[in-house]
C-alpha cells in the first residue's frame, strides 16, 4: 500500500496506521452524513423548513468545524504533540455528540448537538494528513491520502444504509444513538494502539524536542497562501465540496419527495450506488495522480478537472429520469467522476508547503472546503428550494439539482488552472 518515508521510524506499522485512520474517517463520515438520510423524517417530526434542514445539515456543523480546525492543526504541527491521541480525543467527542442528537426535542437542541459533532470532528483530518505525510514518501502520497479519503464514500454509504434502515425500523432518534456510541470504543483503540513516529522511541523524542518549533501562525499561513497553485487548489476543492455536500443532502431528499421512496429505501439504494461510485472514484483518482503525475506533475489534477466536466450531462439525465431505478443507474458515473479529486487535491496541498506547515495546509483547505462546501452547499440549495417551491411544488428539488450539476464547470476550471502551476511548485519545499 505505501512504503515508509525517509526519516520515519522503521518500526512504525504504516499499514496498520493507514487502516486504523481509515476506520476513524469512516466513523467520521457516518456521524457527519447520517443526518442527510434522516433529514426528511426529522423535518416531518420537528416541522422544519428546507432552509432549517440546510442549516442543520450544513452550516451549524461546518462553522465550528472549520474555525476550530486551524488551532488544532497548529497543535498537530508541534513536534511534541502526540497526533494519534489528539485524534482519539476528537473521536470520543464527536461520537458522544452524535448520540446526543437522538435526544433532541426541538430544532435548537438538535442544532447545538450538531455543533458539538463539528467541534469534535475538527480534530480528525489535519493531524491525520500530517501523520500520513510524515510516514509516506511523496511519490506514494496521493495514493495514501486517497486511501484515507476512502472514509468519505465508505462512511457516507454506511451512514445512508444504516441510518435509513434504522430510521424505518426504529426511528431517527434511535439511529443517532446506535451509530454514535461505538465511536467511543474506537477512540480507546486509537489511543492505545496507534503510535506517532515522532514519539515512537527515545531518539525520536529527543529529535522532536531539538527540532525547530512549529512555525508561527502568521508565517505558516504566509507559506501556505504564498503559493498560487495552493490558492487555485482551494478554489477548486471548495467548489467541488460545495456541490458534493449540497447534492448529497438534496439528492437523498429528491428520491424521497419526487420518487416517494422511504428513508430506508433511499439509504439502501442511493447509499450503495453513491458509496460504490465514490469508493471507485476516490481510489482511481489517487492511482491516476501517482501514475501519471510521476511523469508530468500537471497530470496530478487532470482526472479531477476532466471528471467534473464529464459528470454534468450524466447528472442532469439522472435527475430527469422518469423513475428511480433509472435515476440510480444514471447517477453512478457522476458519483465516480465527482470523487476523483479527493486524493490528488489533498496530496497536492501537502506537497505545496514546507513540512512544518502541512497540518496548517490541510486545515486551511478543509476550512474553505467545509465552510463553503458543507456550510453553504446544503443551506444554499435549501433556500433555493424554498424560493422555487411556490412555482414547482415538490419538484423544486429536481430543478435545484439541475443547476447544481451545471455548476460542476466551476471546480473543473480551477482544477485545470491549478494543474498549470504544479511543475514549478509541487514538492519543492520538502
Amino acid at each position: 500500500m505505501a512504503s515508509i518515508a525517509p526519516g520515519a521510524s522503521a518500526a512504525q506499522p504504516v499499514r496498520l496506521t493507514l487502516w486504523l485512520l481509515l476506520t476513524v474517517y469512516v466513523f467520521n463520515f457516518i456521524d457527519r452524513q447520517i443526518v442527510n438520510i434522516l433529514a426528511e423524517p426529522i423535518a416531518r417530526d420537528l416541522d422544519l423548513s428546507d432552509t432549517q434542514i440546510g442549516l442543520m445539515t450544513g452550516l451549524a456543523f461546518a462553522l465550528f468545524y472549520t474555525v476550530l480546525g486551524i488551532p488544532i492543526a497548529r497543535l498537530a504541527d508541534r513536534p511534541t504533540t502526540h497526533r494519534p491521541r489528539l485524534i482519539a480525543l476528537a473521536l470520543a467527542v464527536w461520537s458522544g455528540m452524535t448520540a446526543l442528537c437522538g435526544v433532541a426535542q426541538n430544532f435548537w437542541q438538535l442544532l447545538l448537538a450538531r455543533i458539538g459533532v463539528g467541534v469534535g470532528e475538527a480534530g480528525c483530518t489535519p493531524p491525520a494528513h500530517s501523520l500520513i505525510s510524515d510516514m509516506v514518501p511523496p511519490d506514494k502520497r496521493a495514493s495514501a491520502l486517497a486511501f484515507y479519503s476512502l472514509g468519505i464514500p465508505i462512511g457516507s454509504l454506511l451512514g445512508m444504509v444504516i441510518g435509513g434502515l434504522l430510521a424505518d425500523y426504529l426511528g431517527w432518534r434511535e439511529a443517532f444513538v446506535v451509530v454514535g456510541l461505538p465511536g467511543v470504543t474506537l477512540a480507546l483503540v486509537v489511543w492505545f494502539v496507534l503510535k506517532d513516529p515522532r514519539r515512537s522511541d527515545a531518539a525520536a523524542i529527543l529529535q522532536a524536542k531539538a527540532a525547530a518549533p512549529a512555525l508561527p501562525l502568521r508565517q505558516a499561513l504566509a507559506e501556505v497562501m504564498g503559493s498560487r497553485a495552493y490558492i487555485l487548489l482551494v478554489c477548486a476543492g471548495s467548489g467541488a465540496a460545495f456541490l458534493s455536500y449540497g447534492k448529497t443532502t438534496w439528492t437523498t431528499i429528491f428520491f424521497q419527495r419526487t420518487h416517494e421512496l422511504t428513508a430506508g429505501q433511499t439509504g439502501l439504494w442511493f447509499g450503495i450506488i453513491g458509496g460504490v461510485g465514490g469508493i471507485l472514484g476516490t481510489w482511481l483518482g489517487g492511482y491516476l495522480a501517482d501514475r501519471y503525475g510521476a511523469t508530468n506533475r500537471r497530470h496530478v489534477l487532470t482526472a479531477p478537472a476532466v471528471g467534473m466536466a464529464l459528470a454534468i450531462p450524466l447528472a442532469i439525465a439522472a435527475y430527469h429520469a422518469p423513475n428511480w431505478p433509472l435515476a440510480l443507474v444514471l447517477i453512478f458515473l457522476p458519483q465516480v467522476f465527482n470523487s476523483l479529486y479527493y486524493g490528488p487535491c489533498y496530496s497536492a496541498a501537502q506537497g505545496l508547503v514546507p513540512i512544518r506547515a502541512r497540518a496548517i495546509a490541510a486545515a486551511a483547505l478543509l476550512f474553505f472546503q467545509n465552510l463553503i462546501g458543507l456550510g453553504l452547499g446544503p443551506l444554499f440549495f435549501g433556500v433555493l428550494s424554498d424560493v422555487l417551491e411556490p412555482t414547482y411544488g415538490a419538484e423544486s428539488v429536481r430543478y435545484v439539482l439541475y443547476g447544481a450539476a451545471v455548476l460542476g464547470l466551476v471546480p473543473a476550471f480551477f482544477f485545470w488552472r491549478c494543474s498549470l502551476h504544479l511543475d514549478r511548485e509541487l514538492d519543492q519545499k520538502d
